[in-house]
């Protein structure tokens, strides 16, 4: 279906508190799959844009923000990054950002929805950027969480975690919880770096992310590295969380020159997750901080996340 709408917006309740309306300036189309509802609009400033179950997930103004961050710190904190494991992202983008760096030999994406992905594949190619047609790619549709668990051992340097938010009565709450973060440690190399997108960053809602910082430093012997960082998303209108979790490097140590040297070893050019911005992006704000420290908690497949927003 394809139609011009100046006067429809699309309603996305946040929390209990506020409702953000995106005005659909014209929609490309809309659908449903067997796991979810989607639709490509235009949206006024914020251009081409992806909404499931209602939900925005990307626009074409920023994408570039929440993917590099994505990826490319747990990137470039690795060495000498081969083997990339990446868990959901169907846009195809943290699977692009990943592939910017020369040193990757193959880089696996699960993603369980393969008609969302199909449909990807010909109306987003802003995002893909051909990322799925790229050689070292290995493209699978299955569940990720049982696709690791089949898979223990298979030593990937980089394992990206972006899949959708633990929303209350959903399959996702298993995918932000100690045991799925030691099957993700399972699959990793022993040097291996893990990171995930983690929710809203905002002083409004960042329960999710501050517990999933607590449950990742809950497994010290796993990952003894563990740092919170953050992205300015406007299309989410607020900063919006992440996690890297490190089995042998510090994220922190990590010098700006030793990322010039990276990116420029493996040609990678960044827009927003650069050397000179790196420090920034793991320096968390006070409010943040003080989450952690009043309402943080382990996250277990007993006792999940539920995202009531």
């Amino acid at each position: 279906m394809s139609s011009e709408a100046t006067g429809m917006f699309i309603a996305e309740t946040h929390t209990s508190a506020a409702i953000w309306h995106y005005r659909v300036e014209k929609m490309i189309l809309e659908g449903k799959t067997k796991y979810q509802t989607y639709q490509i609009c235009e949206v006024p400033r914020f251009g081409k844009s992806l909404f499931l179950d209602y939900n925005i997930q990307t626009s074409l103004m920023d994408e570039y923000i929440f993917h590099e961050c994505m990826s490319q710190p747990a990137m470039t904190l690795h060495p000498n990054p081969k083997k990339v494991l990446v868990c959901g992202g169907g846009e195809g983008a943290t699977l692009r950002e990943a592939l910017k760096h020369n040193t990757v030999e193959s880089a696996t994406m699960v993603d369980i929805d393969e008609e969302l992905v199909d449909m990807v594949k010909d109306h987003m190619k802003e995002w893909h950027q051909g990322a799925f047609e790229d050689p070292r790619t290995i493209l699978l549709h299955t569940d990720a969480r049982q696709w690791m668990v089949e898979n223990k051992g298979a030593n990937f340097d980089v394992v990206l975690s972006d899949l959708p938010n633990p929303h209350e009565d959903g399959p996702a709450q298993f995918l932000f919880t100690e045991e799925y973060f030691q099957i993700c440690a399972d699959v990793m190399s022993e040097d291996g770096v893990f990171a995930m997108q983690a929710g809203s960053a905002n002083e409004n809602y960042p329960e999710c992310m501050v517990s999933c910082i607590k449950t990742l430093e809950n497994m010290k012997d796993t990952f003894p590295y563990v740092a919170g960082y953050y992205g300015l998303v406007s299309t989410f209108f607020q900063p919006w969380g992440f996690v890297l979790a490190s089995k042998k490097y510090d994220p922190l140590a990590l010098a700006v020159e030793e990322i010039e040297k990276r990116f420029a070893a493996r040609g990678v050019k960044n827009r927003y997750y650069t050397p000179r911005y790196h420090q920034s992006v793991f320096t968390l704000p006070e409010y943040l901080i003080e989450a952690y420290n009043r309402s943080a908690r382990v996250l277990t497949d007993s006792e999940p996340f539920a995202w009531t927003a």
